[in-house]
């Protein structure tokens, strides 16, 4: 069907409702987004840090909007959504600068993690822009991404570097570990059994990345053992009958926030 006759449809429809265009409708995307903020700010507290959390959060926000005005970019058309989304999108990004600028004229330098991220959030977009979000890369991507934010929370308090940059590292651990896992079990709730060992494969990579952090004194040793036992976890779990998808949701979200006080409670 042609743009404008899609958008005819559309206007025959009625109006396309806000929440269609500007909320998430990744439910573990609040999770994985909500953890690094969470855990930046419980090892570093501070205001400018704080902003950078909200900043996080409405950038997430923010995502599906902007997604939506890319894949219709992409497909050379433009509908109402495309127009209220870009709206929505635009106003959203307004908030994340001046939170950003806020943080960067109240804070410690914080840009580094976000330089590194960046080249990851784009290869995130590059997929939502042809409508393989859902893919692992892009997942994988986008989650360890976002990890960045808790370290700037943590240098925008002037926390030490090597603290810092750690807290990053236990992000990606976890990143790692939960989404191969809860993609392989996804498909076996939905009878589409998929091979275990990629599932398995990436608890040892999340244990070696945790490991490697710990090694090199920027991990606390009971980040890498919260690490390890949500991976021991994961590896018993895909052996075992599958959950409901929203039994496995609660459960990461468990999952995530133990790992997240254990760092920081060992960081303290």
């Amino acid at each position: 069907m042609h743009a404008r006759a899609r958008a005819r449809l559309l206007h025959r429809h009625g109006p396309v409702p806000l929440r269609s265009v500007a909320l998430p409708s990744e439910h573990g995307g609040w999770s994985l987004t909500a953890e690094p903020a969470l855990l930046g700010l419980l090892v570093a507290w501070s205001v400018p840090g704080l902003a950078l959390a909200v900043a996080a959060m409405v950038g997430f926000v923010a995502r599906t909007p902007l997604k939506l005005v890319l894949v219709d970019r992409f497909r050379h058309r433009r509908l109402d959504r495309t127009r209220l989304a870009a709206q929505v999108a635009a106003c959203e990004s307004v908030i994340v600068t001046a939170l950003v600028i806020y943080a960067a004229i109240a804070g410690q330098s914080f840009w580094a993690p976000l330089a590194l991220a960046a080249p990851l959030v784009a290869v995130e977009l590059w997929f939502d822009m042809r409508s393989r979000s859902r893919r692992l890369i892009p997942e994988l991507a986008g989650s360890i991404g976002i990890g960045s934010i808790a370290t700037a929370i943590a240098l925008a308090a002037g926390t030490s570097t090597k603290i810092a940059w750690g807290l990053w590292v236990v992000i990606a651990a976890r990143s790692v570990a939960a989404i191969p896992y809860v993609r392989t079990q996804i498909l076996r709730t939905r009878s589409r059994p998929g091979p275990r060992w990629h599932s398995d494969i990436a608890q040892l990579v999340a244990v070696a990345v945790a490991l490697l952090g710990w090694t090199i004194d920027m991990v606390p040793s009971a980040a890498v053992v919260a690490i390890a036992v949500l991976a021991t976890i994961h590896l018993v779990a895909i052996r075992l009958e599958p959950r409901r998808v929203m039994v496995i949701g609660v459960q990461q979200l468990i999952f995530g926030i133990a790992v997240v006080l254990t760092t920081a409670i060992a960081l303290s």
